[in-house]
């Protein structure tokens, strides 16, 4: 007869916080205030309660660690990390959550977290924790993908804006400097994802720039991708 030895797993949950800050993609990091890894910066999560949904779980875990209301994000999972050593304390399965969001305010650390804060992405990379490095990375690729296919680039810009304004948020999430007369010809082309209001903005030294509110459409058709998207 053969012997099957099953894994006793833990269920965890991580999240991935980005926002768009002074011109840089930055994420919620923590620094974890206990072993494993006390002192290194590491993405917000926990485990998961016996009782508690996986949305719960990371919606607590983001208010205990952060003081941030999860409740009003929109969480997505998009992964699920299970390699058999990515956490010393056991087998540890984590699903991990995306959010990207504007305007979001100062973190509070707490629980288990001795700090919390919004850190410049290219800042952390070979900085985090357990195999965080790697969930933050797919996380952003996520996010780049979705400015790809939908209108949320509008978000992070003004209630009326450039088109120079909605190329900067592309370039800082793509990381990628973008043809200022190509990227305008694809806005201006693609239906519904911008409206003129009919005004222009008047800067201190050259031309005029004409300004945009967003348009009525969630989805682009055709998507605006990245240029080696293109190639």
């Amino acid at each position: 007869m053969t012997t099957r030895h099953h894994a006793q797993l833990r269920i965890a949950v991580d999240l991935v916080i980005l926002t768009v800050r002074e011109d840089a993609l930055h994420a919620l990091v923590i620094t974890r205030g206990n072993e494993p890894f006390a002192g290194q910066f590491a993405l917000p999560g926990g485990f998961v309660r016996t009782d508690e949904d996986l949305n719960a779980a990371a919606v607590r875990e983001l208010r205990e660690e952060t003081r941030l209301d999860g409740d009003d994000l929109h969480l997505e999972q998009f992964g699920v990390y299970g390699e058999p050593h990515r956490d010393p304390r056991g087998r540890v399965v984590s699903v991990a959550y995306l959010a990207i969001m504007p305007n979001l305010p100062r973190p509070i650390a707490g629980s288990d977290a001795s700090d919390a804060a919004w850190v410049p992405v290219d800042q952390t990379r070979g900085k985090l924790a357990f195999d965080h490095d790697r969930i933050l990375d797919d996380a952003v690729e996520r996010a780049r993908r979705r400015l790809e296919l939908t209108t949320l680039a509008t978000a992070f810009c003004p209630s009326e804006f450039t088109i120079g304004d909605l190329r900067s948020v592309y370039e800082v999430v793509w990381g990628e400097t973008l043809d200022p007369r190509n990227f305008s010809r694809k806005v201006i082309n693609t239906e519904g994802f911008i409206r003129p209001t009919g005004r222009k903005r008047i800067p201190a030294t050259g031309r005029p720039a004409a300004l945009y509110r967003a348009g009525s459409v969630t989805m682009l058709n055709p998507p605006i991708l990245r240029p080696r998207t293109n190639s």
